[in-house]
């Protein structure tokens, strides 16, 4: 039996589009190209039935290496912890004030986005610093 290579990470949420995009800035994804002959996801978007138009949204890692995001949308609020969360890697291989520094700095750079900072996790025994924070509808993900 062959092993999975490639997977999408799938987001429930009110607004695909703006989830979609938040997540584009934060790691430097983007938003792949209209399907077939529309020129823009807006023309995408009009041509569907009006309770389709904008159920989904998705990005990519322009490299092609990093899993594709999809967003969809859902009747429901978020009311629970989440079961699975992304861990940002923006402090690898860095220790102590450094470490700090960096994630402090991309905890800045993404509120300014609309994402809320939890309470930082310092560094222990075992593990490094980490930083929890939500996105712009409170999916969970860390500062790693």
């Amino acid at each position: 039996m062959a092993s999975v290579k490639e997977f999408q990470v799938t987001f429930d949420c009110a607004d695909p589009e703006r989830v979609a995009r938040f997540w584009c800035e934060v790691l430097g994804y983007v938003l792949p190209a209209p399907p077939g002959e529309f020129a823009t996801w807006d023309d995408f978007n009009r041509s569907l039935p009006a309770e389709q138009r904008g159920a989904w949204a998705a990005c990519e890692d322009p490299s092609g290496v990093g899993p594709r995001l999809y967003f969809q949308r859902v009747p429901e609020g978020k009311v629970v912890k989440n079961r699975v969360h992304l861990d940002v890697r923006v402090g690898t291989g860095l220790v102590g004030e450094e470490r700090l520094a960096r994630l402090e700095a991309e905890c800045a750079r993404l509120v300014a986005l609309g994402a809320v900072r939890g309470r930082l996790l310092p560094a222990d025994e075992d593990n490094e610093s980490c930083l929890p924070m939500q996105d712009v509808e409170g999916n969970e993900f860390c500062l790693d």
